[in-house]
């Protein structure tokens, strides 16, 4: 597929992609006809359905009805089928909502492993930020995001939270590759590749907001890097427009040690007050890292009703001393999602990967080995994602009304056989690698391990070639870029 084709196979509208590519990618029953996939009806038949509402249900031979892009029916394995719908065969499969990555800066895949093995601020004030205002431009951010998607959606990631550069850029290669994302303005406190302040950023930033209110898989969101970056004033800036047009709001907080300090010093407060100062503890404002709080922080958090990102690999690889309190968030009932960070800090974009260490991660800082058990780390990465970014009632479980996000993993290879526990399967066995079939928005955008919305063999060529540029613009070999 041409890169224009792609574009406009992924801007298509909601429900199937038509017969031809449909019938392709899914293994269809003897009630499947043509009329049905273009009706934009489908039943995902014969799997393990993980629906993930609040009572944790599981149908085992159950199925999915999805009509245009959202779910209509979750049937359990007596009920009686419709006829006359397409039918996709998930028997040996898991089916489970799609993942959702709460933080991440998509276009540093084009950076992953430019640096490694350093503390936070050195990676970033010394090899980050100079990389970027070399090398980073809308070409740039349009091919890393479109290269990102493709590493998320093969390995089930439907949804993520996006913090970076040239929005307009970014948001083309999202609607491209058929990802549901969260983006928009991104606010720090110096001149970025795209904006030479905090003021130009905003300038005409509402007309993204209102370009894409109701598109059916962007949602427009806003961003400040961070209160060690960024003024409290730009912070507060940048908070208004979310509010003002009822948006997530995504800050990097606590992620540092050094953080608390540089904010007394900015503000007069810690990082967690401060931001309640501005009411940016509110729902839908997802604060990343959040890993230096106090006891207060937390009550101050699960007051406003913010939601945190927990991204422990990203943490673990940048030597931060210790785990986010996310056995202390989750009993003061706030919502905590899991991110990946870019892929510069981490240096892969699988949530299931993810899944697995944060899991064991908790167990080992808590001495306990019932802290955080598989049910709860896959809600995390589910409902709990969908919380922190206020998006619940669209996205996060396998239930009626909701959007057609839903991923099939395919549970009859060696390491998922025999099945006890769907829980313990997604979380401590299965890997990205096991998703065959993605649906976003009621499209499927995955069909037997294949993206199907874009030429992937193209934006690879595209990455390499933006590796060439790295390294000449960084003016060294591969061997001095790993120092």
């Amino acid at each position: 597929m041409s890169h224009a084709a792609g574009q406009t196979a992924a801007r298509a509208g909601g429900g199937l992609l038509l017969a031809g590519v449909l019938l392709s990618a899914c293994s269809t029953g003897p009630d499947a006809d043509d009329t049905a996939a273009e009706d934009g009806r489908l039943l995902i038949d014969g799997g393990t359905v993980v629906v993930m509402d609040d009572a944790g249900t599981v149908h085992e031979g159950g199925a999915v009805l999805v009509e245009a892009d959202r779910i209509a029916a979750i049937l359990d394995g007596d009920a009686p089928r419709p006829a006359g719908v397409a039918v996709l065969d998930a028997t040996g499969h898991l089916v489970i909502p799609g993942i959702v990555n709460t933080h991440g800066h998509a276009a540093m895949s084009l950076l992953r492993g430019l640096a490694d093995d350093m503390p936070l601020m050195t990676w970033l004030n010394e090899h980050i930020f100079p990389a970027e205002a070399e090398l980073v431009d809308p070409e740039f951010v349009y091919w890393g995001t479109l290269l990102s998607s493709i590493e998320m959606l093969k390995s089930g990631t439907t949804t993520f939270a996006d913090m970076y550069y040239f929005r307009d850029d970014a948001a083309r290669a999202v609607v491209d590759a058929g990802i549901r994302a969260v983006m928009g303005p991104h606010v720090i406190g110096f001149p970025a590749p795209d904006f030479a302040s905090p003021a130009a950023t905003l300038a005409d930033a509402a007309g993204f907001m209102e370009r894409y209110r109701d598109h059916p898989t962007l949602v427009p969101g806003t961003a400040a890097h961070s209160l060690y970056t960024t003024s409290l004033d730009d912070v507060r800036a940048a908070l208004r427009l979310a509010i003002d047009h009822d948006a997530p709001f995504q800050i990097h907080a606590a992620e540092d040690a050094s953080e608390f300090a540089t904010a007394t010093e900015l503000t007069g407060m810690g990082v967690v007050e401060a931001l309640e100062s501005i009411g940016a503890l509110r729902p839908g404002t997802v604060l990343a890292h959040s890993i230096y709080l106090s006891d207060e922080d937390i009550e101050r958090i699960a007051a406003g009703g913010a939601g945190v990102s927990h991204n422990p690999q990203s943490n673990l690889k940048l030597g931060i001393p210790r785990a986010a309190p996310v056995v202390e968030l989750l009993a003061a009932g706030i919502p905590v999602g899991l991110g990946t960070d870019g892929a510069a800090s981490n240096n892969d974009l699988d949530l299931f990967d993810e899944m697995d260490t944060a899991a064991k991660l908790h167990k080992f800082t808590n001495a306990d080995p019932t802290a955080l058990p598989a049910e709860t780390v896959f809600r995390m990465a589910t409902m709990g994602g969908a919380r922190a970014l206020n998006l619940h009632d669209r996205i996060g479980s396998l239930e009626p009304g909701k959007r057609a996000d839903i991923v099939l993993l395919d549970a009859r290879r060696a390491g998922l056989t025999p099945l006890y526990n769907v829980y313990s399967h997604l979380v401590y066995a299965a890997r990205g690698s096991d998703v065959s079939t993605v649906l976003v928005n009621g499209r499927v955008v995955v069909g037997n391990g294949r993206v199907l919305t874009v030429d992937e063999a193209e934006v690879m060529e595209r990455a390499r070639g933006f590796g060439a540029r790295v390294r000449e613009v960084i003016g060294g070999s591969e061997p001095e870029l790993r120092r």
